[in-house]
């Protein structure tokens, strides 16, 4: 019976130190009504020397179009096709979407960048249509795109 007791309570200080070390941010981005079909996006990390290192959410679930995003592709290598991440349908012109991800603590204020790739359909593709720094201090600003992205900005939920 107390080796249940303690296996219990290693399990629950496990679950209670695991939970306080990410934190659920929201992304929200507003698409620019640029003259096209649907807009296939990926936002992913790089580290401080700009190297990959996670694929938070992609927009477009055919991976043979993954190739136009190409700061992502090149990046993250063969990683692509084994991401993690979420993934929903392209998204529309004009649209604005949010979505959730739960981001490491350790990964926050240490020199990390945030990366939005874009590409259209017959039109051009953006590599870092957005790149911010993954920081405290960039929570809640919106970034204006250099694409097909009016906007983005991320809040962290508490």
């Amino acid at each position: 019976m107390n080796r249940v007791i303690m296996l219990i309570f290693l399990v629950s200080s496990f679950i209670v130190s695991a939970s306080s070390q990410a934190r659920t941010m929201k992304f929200t981005t507003e698409l620019t009504n640029y003259g096209g079909s649907g807009a296939y996006l990926v936002l992913y990390l790089t580290d401080a020397n700009g190297h990959y290192q996670d694929t938070l959410w992609v927009a477009g679930k055919k991976s043979k179009y993954y190739k136009h995003l190409r700061g992502w592709t090149r990046s993250a290598g063969t990683k692509v096709f084994s991401y993690d991440g979420l993934t929903g349908a392209s998204k529309k012109k004009g649209e604005t979407f949010t979505m959730t991800v739960e981001v490491a603590d350790n990964l926050i204020d240490s020199g990390y960048q945030l990366h939005m790739d874009s590409a259209v359909e017959d039109m051009r593709e953006n590599r870092n249509d957005v790149a911010v720094p993954l920081s405290s201090a960039g929570a809640d600003k919106a970034v204006s795109g250099r694409g097909y992205v009016e906007n983005f900005t991320y809040t962290f939920n508490e």
